[in-house]
């Protein structure tokens, strides 16, 4: 029997309740912390006491959750009645202290117990239980792989003709800002910050990396309201970045040039990130896209991008800020007919030579592919050949390629193959630990009432915050911890049903659309539903090459771009044959006929004509697990769903019938399974 919860609109579930859970609540609390933060911890024992009961106690000893910040002086207040759980958790933490953003939770004897260094540790060990319930017994440590762990924004101040009020958003409108100004009511962005804390992100750049003009003046005369956001977001421990155009100075200053050489940049720069700091003494630093499609860049001065960063690093240095300068930076007016020219080797061509030559704080940030957060691509040559440069890896937590927050695909199990990647083989260190800078991903919030348009679209963002926090953890694992969190009255059926629609829903999405690594065939513009050859007369360097005779591109070294070149061994020589290529970047790397055999042991176009037809019935499937028992799912969100998987079969039908007609057109190859052609 299907039963649903009825919730209200402001009730939609996320993974933390929107006021608190009796995890925190009817419990004597006793805090022995200082800092900031702290008030935070509180706060969000009093919402659970509120709804729950409970109460704060001075005596260690009468506590039944306790949090310590050691500081530099200890704990204060430890006695003979001390919980066992108490003393467990501090030696821990004697015994191997953790970082700064670290905690140790532990549980004994129906105490638990947060140890922390600072009161940025105390909170997320509060989150941690707050999401996560009872630790369990014994004693669990926790502490981020990497510093930074940041969300970037591409919200705009007014509506843009063509992106809107987000680009590549699909959950409405911006929640900072409205009709050209940030907006009066900030509440959303409170409860957002709370969200994204209890996963342990911590910096969040709020303005689109394609800063228009009106989002320029966040710099400057929108200051004082930027100010107002990172009030919002800071008692969450969260650094807010902006965004800002490479052409400020001419652009905001009046400069006649914005040569990153000249001292009169150096200088404007200087006092407009002075005043930023006078505003927002705990501000992140900037983001910058340049020489990237249409941005102004250091390549109109014939300047390199190491010198186009220098200005901004060193105005930005003696107040602790950074600079996110994105390596996303190729020709998107090439040639189509040239075959020579290859968008996947621009970023290396780039940057690997100024290796070394960016200034301390300055942080490369690279997307996890060369091309552009596709379905399937293999990893970026250019995160494991800067060395000497500190990199942030990108993602795309908005489903640009993958859906747009309209099909259901869950992220996780697709980062974890480019986090666990070794460029060097299977003794190499894997790529998370080759991201010095962190990890940075495109948020995929906005005003809609379930937060991300598809609920089942929250799973993506916690996922990106657990594996930002740690790299290397199973990613069906935190599927799990999000569904646990999530919908908190499952039983254990629909739990199942839960991992059963999103498993392998990014497999599925994958069977349906752009086949073996090829990439795109989207439709141009907005990039949703099939276009096979969308892109493929176009200057944007995306093509797939398919002729009569074959499908895909040649980026040998032998006889294609040179781009297989760029890994060291053993890819290079695995994407360089054919023979040792992993099927599913065949098409990445080769322009194969189309009765090429796979590892699979089928062809190229049987295997277009199979994994289509079979992502079809994996969706139908998937509509039939979701209308079956889902005990404890609200109303709104099982209703929310289903509409969506109409549309997902939709569009899934519609890849299916244009791919098979085109390569059937193209090949002249039949199904050998019988199916029609059109």
């Amino acid at each position: 029997m299907t039963s649903h919860r009825k919730v209200s609109r402001a009730e939609h579930p996320t993974w933390l309740p929107k006021e608190s859970s009796r995890n925190l609540g009817d419990k004597r609390v006793h805090i022995a912390a200082t800092g900031p933060l702290v008030e935070t911890v509180r706060s969000e024992f009093r919402r659970a006491m509120r709804l729950f009961g409970g109460s704060f106690v001075e005596k260690i000893g009468d506590a039944e959750i306790v949090v310590i910040v050691t500081g530099d002086q200890g704990p204060v207040g430890l006695d003979d009645e001390t919980p066992a759980a108490v003393h467990e958790a501090l030696a821990a933490h004697a015994s191997e202290p953790v970082s700064a953003e670290g905690y140790f939770l532990a549980n004994r004897d129906s105490v638990s117990v947060i140890v922390a260094a600072t009161d940025r540790g105390a909170l997320y060990g509060v989150l941690d239980l707050l999401r996560s319930g009872e630790p369990g017994s014994g004693t669990r440590r926790e502490e981020p792989a990497h510093a930074i762990r940041m969300l970037d924004h591409w919200d705009n101040m007014t509506v843009h003709p063509v992106m809107g009020a987000v680009e590549r958003g699909y959950s409405g409108d911006s929640i900072f800002f409205a009709d050209g100004e940030v907006r009066r009511d900030l509440d959303r962005v409170s409860r957002y910050a709370r969200l994204l804390a209890s996963v342990g992100i911590n910096r969040v750049a709020i303005n689109n990396v394609n800063v228009h003009s009106t989002e320029a003046r966040l710099l400057t005369d929108k200051l004082p309201d930027v100010a107002r956001i990172a009030d919002v977001l800071r008692p969450w421990g969260i650094r807010l970045h902006l965004s800002v155009n490479f052409a400020s100075p001419t652009l905001l200053g009046g400069l006649a040039s914005a040569d990153p050489l000249l001292p009169a940049v150096h200088e404007w720069w200087r006092q407009a990130t002075d005043r930023v700091y006078d505003s927002i003494p705990d501000f992140g630093g900037y983001v910058v896209k340049a020489d990237s499609e249409g941005q102004p860049g250091p390549f109109t001065y014939g300047r390199t991008h190491a010198e186009g960063a220098e200005p901004l690093a060193v105005a930005l240095a003696p107040h602790g800020g950074i600079v996110h300068w994105r390596a996303f930076v190729y020709d998107h007016r090439q040639d189509w007919r040239d075959r020579s020219t290859d968008r996947a080797k621009a970023a290396f061509d780039h940057f690997v030579p100024l290796d070394g030559k960016f200034a301390d704080n300055v942080v490369v940030q690279v997307k996890h592919g060369p091309m552009d957060f596709q379905v399937r691509e293999p990893v970026s040559t250019v995160i494991g050949a800067l060395t000497k440069t500190t990199v942030a890896v990108e993602f795309q937590v908005t489903q640009e390629y993958t859906g747009q927050q309209k099909h259901v695909c869950y992220l996780g199990p697709a980062w974890s193959e480019i986090l666990r990647f070794r460029f060097g083989g299977s003794d190499a260190a894997p790529l998370a630990s080759l991201a010095t800078g962190g990890f940075v991903a495109v948020s995929n919030v906005g005003t809609d009432e379930f937060w991300t348009g598809h609920p089942l679209a929250q799973s993506n963002l916690y996922a990106f915050g657990r594996l930002s926090w740690e790299p290397l953890a199973d990613s069906i694992e935190i599927l799990d911890e999000w569904i646990r969190a999530t919908f908190p009255d499952t039983d254990d059926g629909t739990r199942a049903a839960l991992h059963a629609v999103l498993d392998s829903s990014w497999a599925t999405y994958e069977k349906y659309t752009a086949p073996l690594g090829v990439g795109f065939m989207v439709r141009p513009g907005h990039h949703y539903g099939p276009d096979v050859d969308g892109y493929e007369y176009t200057p944007w360097g995306t093509y797939h090459f398919a002729d009569r005779d074959g499908v895909g591109v040649d980026r040998t070294q032998t006889t294609g771009t040179g781009f297989a070149g760029q890994y060291p061994s053993p890819w290079r020589a695995r994407y360089e044959s054919l023979a040792e290529c992993p099927d599913e970047l065949v098409l990445f790397f080769h322009h194969v006929p189309y009765d090429h055999v796979l590892h699979s042991g089928s062809s190229v176009i049987q295997h277009i004509y199979d994994t289509h037809a079979d992502g079809v019935e994996d969706v139908a499937r998937l509509q039939g697990i979701w209308a079956g028992p889902t005990q404890g799912i609200d109303s709104a969100t099982h209703a929310r769903v289903t509409q969506l998987l109409v549309e997902q079969l939709r569009s899934a039908g519609e890849w299916n019938d244009q791919i098979r007609t085109y390569f059937f057109r193209k090949s002249g190859l039949a199904d050998a399974g019988g199916r029609p052609h059109f």
